[in-house]
């Protein structure tokens, strides 16, 4: 089968389910702002910035692990069942250790008068962790349909009870305070049910998945475990080192803002806006679930080098359109937000286009994945995770969350440069970067072409800019039709 074919199905199913789930779930970011105070949804971005640190670091890269072994093993139902016991026993000890020093630790983390939150959280993160396995194995096994459906049940859920518990629920007390829902609703929570929410949904997900959890066959290789940690180590520390670089802004500038500046107003404007770049987010990672098991699954043809190439070139072209699709229409998009939070819109183009540069280097990291040199990776991403700290101790105390952003941009594009190098050295692959660069300068001038249009009047904003984005479009046509005709009329041996 035409490989190009079978990835580009492949992410458009996961692109759906994706971009449907995201889309569904990234609307309550604006939701959010309109039911509560920037204060208040800082807490949600600060907590859940620590969620993701603690998720890494719950499945400790056995995700990438199961997918390297699983692919080249005779018995890939041992790979899992070690998988799958091992992250049950790890998460469960989490959830012990956490639930028994709660309290201890919501007042370190700011929040001595909530540790209720923490016990939540640390529920969703065992469940999260435990269910990472079963999800690898659906994608694995070539299995989108499954995957995309327990993936949005879980995210309509999750939707579904926030509706409830934010808005159905204290308007009908409001009218009818003798209602049964008194007994499930309190006042008092307020931001909470943003986590129990959460953690509802996560019951729902793990509930769905329970036959590909109790289908294994209950082998545990010790052996085979220590080789596959010995594996995934390196990935764990990309993994915690990437979340440094994504979320150590949310939690540092708490911290570096000085109090006259209102650290938590601050945090929570620059989350919801940090979110608005969340359409670059739902490309890439459909793209990473669709990519890496298919090159795990190749093989070593000598016509892999250029395969990798052509789907890099195809990967920045459609990241180059949605950043443009985003600046170009963001007086637009803006309004899902409350106005309050549209201080923070300057941050969208750098965080936009930092996130394409970590798409990127997540594409170019596949010559590290495949020469099991994964240590280089973590090299990398470490290089990443310093820079991104330093500039955020250094630029949040000056320029507020702006300083994160530019933090973002800078640390991503270190990583993709660093990666692109050493690339070549141990796994080369014929990247077309003449092309890969015109885009770029494509986009950059029309980008700027279009900020100098930004103070005309409505009407003629909007007719440059999507005439300006038509003309990318044409550029692209002009320059890939050959290709792409070539692509998907005729079959690539594997």
């Amino acid at each position: 089968m035409n490989p190009f074919k079978k990835l580009a199905g492949d992410t458009a199913i996961y692109g759906i389910s994706s971009i449907v789930g995201r889309f569904l779930n990234w609307g309550l970011a604006p939701y959010y702002t309109f039911v509560f105070i920037a204060e208040e949804f800082a807490v949600v971005t600060n907590l859940y910035a620590y969620v993701a640190f603690f998720l890494v670091l719950l499945t400790y890269g056995m995700e990438t692990a199961y997918f390297r072994y699983a692919s080249k093993s005779k018995n890939p139902e041992e790979v899992y069942s070690t998988s799958l016991i091992s992250l049950f026993f790890t998460s469960i000890l989490f959830g012990v250790l956490v639930l028994s020093f709660s309290s201890s630790i919501s007042s370190f983390i700011g929040y001595p008068d909530y540790p209720q939150y923490i016990v939540w959280l640390a529920i969703i993160l065992a469940i999260d962790a435990l269910t990472a396995i079963p999800f690898a194995r659906l994608r694995l096994n070539n299995r989108p349909v499954k995957f995309a459906t327990i993936r949005i049940i879980s995210i309509a859920f999750n939707i579904g009870f926030n509706l409830f518990f934010l808005s159905f629920a204290p308007n009908w007390l409001e009218n009818h305070p003798d209602s049964v829902i008194r007994l499930v609703y309190s006042p008092e929570i307020g931001v909470g049910y943003v986590f129990i929410s959460n953690l509802l949904a996560s019951l729902v997900t793990l509930l769905l998945l329970i036959p590909e959890i109790f289908k294994i066959s209950y082998e545990f290789n010790k052996k085979l475990l220590a080789t596959m940690l010995n594996y995934a180590l390196p990935v764990l520390i990309v993994g915690l080192a990437g979340m440094v670089n994504q979320n150590i802004d949310k939690i540092l500038i708490p911290f570096l803002v000085s109090e006259d500046q209102n650290p938590m107003y601050q945090l929570g404007v620059y989350g919801a806006n940090f979110k608005l770049a969340v359409l670059m987010n739902m490309f890439i990672q459909a793209f990473r679930y669709a990519f890496e098991p298919f090159f795990f699954s190749r093989g070593t043809s000598e016509n892999d080098p250029k395969i990798y190439a052509t789907v890099m070139n195809y990967f920045v072209i459609f990241g180059l359109l949605i950043f443009l699709g985003m600046v170009f229409y963001i007086d637009l998009i803006k309004f899902i937000i409350d106005p309050e939070y549209h201080d923070g819109l300057k941050v969208v183009p750098i965080v936009l286009m930092g996130n394409l540069f970590f798409g990127i280097y997540f594409a170019l990291s596949l010559w590290y994945k495949l020469k099991d040199m994964t240590r280089y990776g973590a090299y990398i991403a470490i290089i990443g995770a310093v820079f991104s700290l330093s500039l955020n101790f250094m630029l949040i105390p000056v320029w507020g969350y702006m300083g994160s952003a530019v933090a973002v941009f800078f640390s991503y594009f270190i990583m993709m440069v660093i990666s692109y190098f050493l690339g070549r050295k141990f796994y080369p692959i014929p990247y077309d970067l003449k092309r890969i660069g015109t885009y770029f300068s494509i986009a950059m001038v029309l980008f700027i072409v279009s900020v100098f249009t930004s103070s005309q009047p409505t009407m003629i904003k909007y007719s440059v800019n999507t005439v300006l984005l038509m003309f990318f479009l044409f550029s692209v046509y002009r320059m890939e039709k050959n290709q792409l005709r070539r692509l998907f009329n005729r079959k690539i041996i594997k």
